[in-house]
């Protein structure tokens, strides 16, 4: 059975720094590229990066470039994402997903999730 399992979300002030991990079990997590994904208060998801199966390529959408950095630790089956100078809109739930057939605005498909983590971003 996949399991996702998100930790790391907390409160914290404008420009300060978080770093998400998600725990993956049930699959061979080395195969798949994996993905993290937001969801604002009241609005719809959002695709935030993705990494490839041995982490040699990342990818940002365009408001977490240079603030965002996505990785991945194969050996602990681990997903993580360094969140650097955090503004308010990033307030959000997080969520790590696994094998995802569209990441366009609207109409994001992915198999596997997990429960999330919420990241506020408040003074």
């Amino acid at each position: 059975q996949v399991q996702l399992v998100e930790s790391g979300g907390g409160l914290v002030q404008p420009g300060g720094s978080l770093r998400l991990s998600c725990a993956a079990s049930g699959f061979t997590f080395s195969r798949y590229w994996m993905y993290w994904v937001r969801q604002a208060p009241g609005k719809g998801l959002e695709w935030v990066s993705r990494i490839n199966q041995d982490g040699s390529g990342t990818y940002y959408a365009d408001s977490m470039k240079g603030r965002f950095t996505i990785s991945r630790d194969n050996a602990k089956n681990t997903l993580y994402l360094q969140m650097n100078s955090l503004k308010s809109e990033d307030t959000a739930a997080y969520y790590c997903a696994a094998q995802c057939r569209s990441l366009q605005p609207g109409k994001i498909e992915c198999d596997y999730w997990g429960q999330g983590t919420q990241v506020t971003v408040s003074s």
